[in-house]
C-alpha cells in the first residue's frame, strides 16, 4: 500500500518501525532493507506509550508500523515494502531466481502475511525474553506445525544451495524471522529440521544486529 504526488525519485529511503524488541512487522520490512545493502535512514517510535498513536499517525498513513519513505512516496505494509525493494534493487535478488522457487516464496510469505493468528496471540514477539510455553490448544499446535511444515517443504525442494528456506536469504526467511524469534523465546517442541532453520536465521547477521539493537532498548511492555 503506497500513496505519492509524484515519482519517488533518487531521495534517500527512511524507515519508521517500532521497538525492535517486540514490533515483528518492523522486523520483516527491516530485514528486507538491510538484504538490499541500500543506506536507508531508520525511525524508531515506541509502542504502548501516551504519545506511540500520535507519533506513527503523523508518519503512516495507516497509523501503523513499518512504513517506509522514499521521496514523496510512503508505503505502509510490511509485504509491499518487500515487493518495492525486489523491484527497487533488483541485484539484491530478494525473491529466488528461479520462477517455481520464486512462486513457492510468494505464497508462503503471503501465508504468513495474512495468517497464523493464533500463534501471533499466543506467542507475542519478546524478543530478549524467556517466557513459559503457552497452553497448547489445537488450533496453537495447528499453527507451529504448519510452520515447520513450509520450512520442511521449501528446504527439501529449493533449499539445496544453502541453509535459508531458499538457499540464499529471501523475502520468505524475513517474513519467518519473527517466527523464529517467538519460538526461542517460548520453545516448542520442533522437529530436527525445524531446530536447524531456527539457528540459520538467529546466527543469520542481520538477525543478530536486530537482536543486539533490541538488548539495548529501554522500553519494557508488560504482556505484548
Amino acid at each position: 500500500m503506497a500513496q505519492t504526488n509524484g515519482d519517488a525519485g533518487e531521495d534517500k529511503l527512511t524507515l519508521v518501525i517500532g521497538n525492535k524488541n517486540y514490533s515483528s512487522w518492523s522486523l520483516r520490512a527491516w530485514l528486507a532493507l538491510e538484504m538490499t545493502g541500500a543506506p536507508f535512514e531508520e525511525v524508531v517510535i515506541p509502542l504502548d506509550r501516551d504519545d506511540t498513536a500520535a507519533a506513527i499517525a503523523a508518519q503512516s498513513p495507516s497509523r501503523r508500523v513499518p512504513v517506509l519513505k522514499h521521496g514523496r512516496l510512503a508505503i505502509w505494509d510490511s509485504l509491499a515494502i518487500a515487493e518495492y525493494l525486489a523491484e527497487l534493487y533488483p541485484e539484491a535478488a530478494l525473491w529466488p531466481s528461479d520462477r517455481l522457487a520464486r512462486a513457492q516464496a510468494r505464497a508462503v510469505t503471503a501465508e504468513m502475511h495474512a495468517g497464523f493468528a493464533v500463534l501471533r496471540k499466543q506467542m507475542p514477539m519478546d524478543l530478549r525474553a524467556r517466557h513459559d510455553l503457552p497452553t497448547m490448544t489445537p488450533d496453537l499446535a495447528a499453527d507451529v506445525a504448519r510452520t515447520c511444515q513450509i520450512w520442511q517443504d521449501c528446504r527439501a525442494g529449493f533449499g539445496q544451495d544453502g541453509d535459508f528456506l531458499f538457499g540464499a536469504p529471501s523475502i520468505a526467511d524475513a517474513f519467518f524471522a519473527p517466527v523464529v524469534s517467538r519460538f526461542l523465546t517460548y520453545r516448542p517442541e520442533l522437529p530436527e529440521m525445524a531446530e536447524r532453520y531456527l539457528a540459520t536465521v538467529w546466527n543469520w547477521p542481520a538477525m543478530q544486529s536486530w537482536a543486539a539493537a533490541a538488548e539495548q532498548e529501554p522500553w519494557h511492555i508488560e504482556n505484548p
